[in-house]
């Protein structure tokens, strides 16, 4: 017996499934207190009416869910469903946390993992170590352009140079939110995570803190994840992150291999094979 659902034709086009994966971003980012559609157009810079009849259809097709009291917009039952069911596949945080668990009991730190979202880093989980001063202030869910934290910037020692030109270009005008971080001066950070082979920055995603951190490669070499390892800047010495190294390796080694990839690759020239 068929239980498939009846499915309308398809006759959407790229740039309509662009618009539509945009405008679920957006809602997502704003998920806990809503958006009206007026702030839906403006922050997504459609016309009223188009905004007004793309909401009307996603709501109908259970993407969004409008509240009629406030009238805000939150993301739907149907992207919950979607959510669940893709979660066994992608639920890179389960994956991760053996390794996490390993990293933060090994150093005494908090150990995170990231993983890509366009031009950011997202924060996948993280594990807290005993030391008496952890630094878990770079919150689960949360993002940050590529290379402010230890994270984005284990994912642009690995990526080609015109890659990271690319994505410099279009975080450039957010850094400044991040204790003044410029392109320049991330640019240099990229050059010198390849050179020593690790990423290491601090005082930018959180002030007082400093991270260092590997990028983990996927089938094929290129980054799929992030290990880093956290601490207050006094504690994060040169001599500490020699220290630390060889444990982040293993683990990079270890959830490489399970994610398809090459534990050994290394990234020293922004060419990932």
């Amino acid at each position: 017996m068929n239980t498939s659902p009846s499915l309308p034709p398809v006759s959407a086009s790229p740039q309509g499934v662009a618009r539509i994966a945009a405008l679920l971003r957006l809602v997502a980012v704003h998920q806990g207190s809503g958006l009206r559609y007026t702030e839906i157009a403006e922050l997504s810079g459609l016309e009223r009416p188009t905004a007004h009849r793309v909401l009307k259809s996603m709501v109908e097709e259970e993407l969004l869910v409008r509240d009629p009291a406030t009238r805000r917009y939150r993301l739907g039952a149907l992207i919950a469903e979607l959510g669940a069911l893709a979660a066994p596949v992608h639920d890179l945080g389960a994956l991760c946390q053996p390794a996490l668990q390993r990293l933060a009991q090994a150093t005494g730190d908090t150990a995170f993992v990231f993983t890509r979202r366009a031009n950011d880093a997202l924060c996948v989980s993280r594990v807290q170590g005993d030391f008496p001063i952890q630094t878990p202030v770079v919150a689960v869910g949360s993002r940050q352009p590529l290379g402010v934290n230890a994270g984005g910037l284990a994912f642009l020692m690995a990526l080609p140079a015109r890659e990271v030109d690319s994505i410099l270009a279009a975080v450039g005008s957010r850094l400044g939110s991040f204790q003044q971080l410029e392109v320049n001066k991330l640019r240099e950070a990229v050059a010198a995570a390849r050179k020593q082979g690790y990423a290491c920055i601090g005082e930018h995603a959180v002030a007082g803190v400093t991270a260092i951190g590997l990028p983990v490669p996927g089938a094929g070499g290129a980054p799929v994840a992030a290990l880093t390892v956290a601490s207050t800047t006094s504690r994060m010495t040169l001599e500490r992150q020699q220290d630390i190294l060889p444990v982040l390796r293993r683990e990079v080694h270890a959830l490489a291999a399970l994610l398809g990839g090459d534990g050994a690759t290394q990234y020293k020239t922004g060419q990932h094979p």
